[in-house]
């Protein structure tokens, strides 16, 4: 039986947070985390040079995983990136052997008690040699090049007999590489424990190896047009497992995000062109209630349709969110602090044991949730599941004594609306910052219960309220919004099925200036730590945003399995 989409996403981050914790246990550095399948140090991502270290979901277990962290653990102890950078050279292919073979150093470094890290790394590194064997990519001269100095350095390194399966296929190669890079090679083994001397020996091969393909390269420009075509596969399909790119295709899709020159350029410092337009509202004030009570009757029959066990799931929630706080006295104990009101009878009845009393302690919760949901236009196909599972967890949340509230964000109009047509008639002053009319919108406060704001809730449910969507401020002003509340633990859970998306200032800056501003906004609230900001995706892995996130399915069935998901992220089991 195939696994599902969200039960594939499950797994993969399962996967990841095993391997983080790993990381983290292995460098003592506590801030090491995956995010969009890429490993991060705080906001920082950590680049994976090597190719055996590069995994594909579809096609490596577990193993695999724990060998690539295991790598990147002997990167972070046992590289300089200082030294390394220094001695790194310019070109492109000397590049890439300079960093295998670094990454192929720190690989011999594993501690003496630890045979099992050994085992993996040895194992992936064979796994990875015989998997770009079979691929063909081998074939080319180019190829076959630069697979043959991997397999004759990393053999040296580790004092082991090069994969059996290729080493007829690569020996033609070999012979005629060993009489210009022996002395290297020797000195690669010898140097291993001393970064800067084996640098020397390192930048000695990849010279060697970056002449050897432009004198190839130039001598297929003289070939026929079919060869030249297949040894460039060859050596490019080679690079390319160097990149830092992602290729992958995954069941559900990680949110595409990169650089803003834009915002960079404003030393991260986020612009809006005017704030003339903005506004706060009621969301029951934006529909007739003819139809909040028709969208209301909609809403029940749906929720009655999905049967959800409120009572588990406010257990399940109680589990992670419930604290011992102090309830007054208990009396009458056999152990404790003495009553001295009790003392007498302890003379009258010299058996008597319940002269004691102690505190009493009952579990209570002291937390304000706070579920933000993005109104963009794409999110009018899934309004319906993720209604429903909002208000399902605000009621459950209200059944432990959870403060909650039910925030929305949306736009005034497409494409900029009043506050584009305002910069156009202002002389259209290049890099604006946010251009367009932002529309906040409370569908229930924290203060009102969910039986009062019911019918306020299904205002979710009109099609023309979703625009475009602005997630930075909209987050900035729902942690304002829970800062403002008495409660010592306050959560934010942002419910998105997309990127930050505005037209106009996408146009008018550049496309990813408000991926930016989303990632700056979340860094700087987890730096804070007074606001919990977690992200649940709809259908996406929101993990380039959200340090914390679950990627969710919703065209399947609201089962419990999908509430435990959702209960272990708020406990903080995902994306730590």
């Amino acid at each position: 039986m195939t696994e599902s989409a969200q039960q594939q996403a499950r797994r993969q981050q399962r996967i990841e947070e095993l391997c983080a914790a790993s990381l983290r246990a292995m460098t003592g550095h506590a801030d090491l985390h995956y995010r969009g399948r890429r490993l991060y140090r705080g906001e920082s991502r950590l680049s994976t040079h090597a190719p055996h270290l590069r995994i594909d979901p579809e096609q490596d277990g577990f193993t695999d995983y724990r060998s690539a962290a295991d790598g990147m653990a002997l990167r972070l102890l046992h590289s300089d990136p200082a030294l390394h950078r220094d001695h790194c050279p310019e070109d492109a292919v000397e590049r890439l052997v300079f960093e295998l073979l670094e990454q192929l150093r720190v690989e011999t470094r594993v501690p003496d008690d630890m045979p099992g890290m050994a085992n993996n790394l040895i194992r992936r590194f064979e796994h990875w040699s015989r998997a770009f064997y079979r691929s063909g990519l081998t074939e080319g001269s180019i190829g076959l090049l630069l697979y043959t100095v991997a397999q004759m350095c990393w053999s040296r390194l580790q004092a082991r007999p090069v994969l059996e399966e290729t080493e007829d296929y690569i020996e033609g190669t070999r012979a005629s590489l060993v009489g210009e890079i022996g002395t290297a090679l020797h000195g690669l083994r010898r140097y291993r424990h001393d970064q800067a001397a084996y640098a020397e020996h390192a930048l000695a091969i990849a010279r060697l190896v970056g002449a050897r393909v432009r004198a190839e390269r130039a001598r297929l420009e003289d070939d026929e047009a079919a060869d030249r075509d297949e040894e460039a596969t060859g050596a490019f399909a080679l690079l390319l497992d160097f990149d830092d790119g992602d290729s992958d295709e995954h069941a559900i899709a990680i949110a595409a995000t990169g650089h803003s020159k834009a915002f960079e350029d404003a030393a991260q410092a986020y612009r809006v062109f005017t704030t003339r337009f903005d506004r706060e509202v009621a969301a029951g004030s934006l529909v007739r209630q003819t139809q909040l009570r028709e969208n209301r009757e909609r809403l029940d029959r749906a929720i009655a349709e999905q049967g959800i066990n409120l009572p588990r799931l406010a257990r399940r929630l109680g589990s992670v969110l419930w604290e011992p706080r102090p309830d007054g006295w208990a009396f009458g104990e056999e152990e404790g602090r003495i009553d001295g009101r009790r003392l007498a009878q302890l003379v009258s009845s010299p058996t008597e044991r319940r002269l004691f009393y102690r505190d009493q302690v009952k579990l209570g919760s002291d937390c304000a949730v706070s579920l933000l949901l993005d109104c963009s236009g794409s999110m009018k196909h899934h309004i319906i599941p993720v209604t429903v599972m909002a208000e399902s967890l605000i009621r459950a949340l209200e059944m432990i004594g959870a403060s909650t509230e039910l925030l929305g964000f949306t736009t005034g109009a497409w494409n900029g609306g009043r506050a584009y047509q305002a910069w156009m008639r202002g002389g259209r002053p290049r890099e604006p910052g946010r251009l367009n009319e932002v529309c906040h919108m409370v569908f229930k406060e924290a203060d009102r219960s969910w039986r009062r704001a019911r019918t306020d809730i299904a205002a979710l449910l009109k099609p023309d309220l979703f625009r475009e969507g602005i997630d930075g401020e909209a987050v900035d002003w729902a942690c304002e919004r829970l800062l403002a509340r008495p409660e010592n633990r306050r959560l934010l859970i942002v419910i998105s099925d997309g990127c930050p998306a505005d037209g106009a200032t996408n146009l008018a800056n550049d496309a990813y200036y408000l991926d930016n501003h989303l990632k700056e906004v979340v860094a700087r609230r987890t730096r804070e730590g007074r606001v919990e900001v977690l992200g649940l995706g709809v259908g996406l892995d929101l993990s380039p945003f959200y340090r914390r996130c679950l990627a969710t399915d919703m065209s399947q069935a609201l089962d419990s399995q999908l509430f435990d998901e959702i209960v272990e992220l708020i406990g903080g089991r995902h994306r730590r």
